[in-house]
């Protein structure tokens, strides 16, 4: 795979209290394998490449502290890590830990942008990131939920150059984010900006939500229930395919996106613009916090 251009999501990976449960969870609902060792990075302990067809997709990693979040995490590319970071603290963002080496295969950063979504940056080395993605059981989109969308707005495209292209539907407050340099739309778009409205509830902050590509979003909801996940958006259609928000069994969010059936709904191949969740979703507990993309 060619690398990623500067800003492309890269790499996801998620923090959990029993790293076990979560490869058997996520092992049986995306068919995810794992790599045969795993390392300690940093406060990281555990951490595992989790493989689809034998690629690098994610990875999983025990948390060291229970007062850290259970989340999934998203990063991005960057040609200069430590450039980029002074770039989000110059346009109101916070640098949570500072550039740092890991193990040759690259550098990452881990950040906030000034309405307290937490996400990553990763300069390559030996990794670029995704060797597979948009297909099933691998990442096909994120995108930022805010309160503040005047100063995210204005800091992403600060800092990575983001262009954002509205949806068509005028009800929605939401962007598309094509990265600096292509011609913005639906067809570029690598990420979006959505907006927690009065509908969420009051304590849920800004967070990114991360989709994984699925075959069949009613069956992965239901598959997903039966290994003690929970359903916090039930299936519903969208321009772009079938979507649905869970969580896993330790309380990790995420969201699955299946493409359109052929001649049912028009739309784009996983890793275009899915939209955003519905409104009445419900309560997301904690703040999402990244972890060290260690093998990315």
């Amino acid at each position: 795979m060619a690398a990623f251009t500067e800003g492309t999501p890269c790499w996801v990976d998620a923090q959990l209290p029993d790293l076990e449960a979560g490869k058997r969870f996520y092992g049986e609902l995306f068919g995810w394998t794992y790599s045969g060792k795993s390392a300690d990075h940093g406060p990281y302990p555990h951490y595992t490449d989790a493989l689809r067809d034998g690629k690098p997709v994610a990875a999983l990693a025990a948390k060291s502290d229970g007062r850290m979040p259970t989340t999934w995490g998203v990063y991005f590319a960057t040609g200069d890590a430590t450039d980029t970071a002074r770039r989000i603290r110059d346009a109101g963002g916070q640098v949570i830990t500072t550039p740092t080496p890991v193990d040759g295969l690259g550098t990452t950063v881990l950040a906030a942008d000034p309405a307290g979504a937490v996400f990553g940056l990763w300069q390559k080395g030996e990794r670029d990131g995704f060797a597979l993605r948009g297909a099933p059981g691998s990442f096909c989109w994120t995108e930022v939920y805010t309160r503040d969308k005047d100063a995210v707005d204005a800091f992403y495209q600060r800092v990575f150059g983001f262009q954002g292209t509205p949806l068509p539907d005028d009800a929605v407050d939401y962007l598309m984010w094509s990265p600096a340099g292509t011609e913005p739309g639906e067809d570029t778009a690598i990420a979006g900006r959505s907006v927690i409205t009065e509908a969420f509830p009051v304590e849920m902050p800004g967070h990114f939500l991360v989709y994984f590509a699925v075959d069949d979003t009613d069956a992965s909801v239901e598959h997903a229930t039966r290994l003690g996940g929970r359903v916090t958006a039930p299936p519903f259609d969208i321009p772009y395919g079938r979507m649905a928000v869970l969580t896993d069994d330790q309380g990790a969010a995420f969201a699955v996106l299946a493409e359109p059936a052929p001649g049912r709904t028009p739309g784009h191949a996983p890793g275009r613009t899915p939209g955003h969740a519905p409104e009445q979703q419900p309560e997301h507990p904690e703040e999402p916090s990244g972890t060290d993309p260690a093998d990315p």
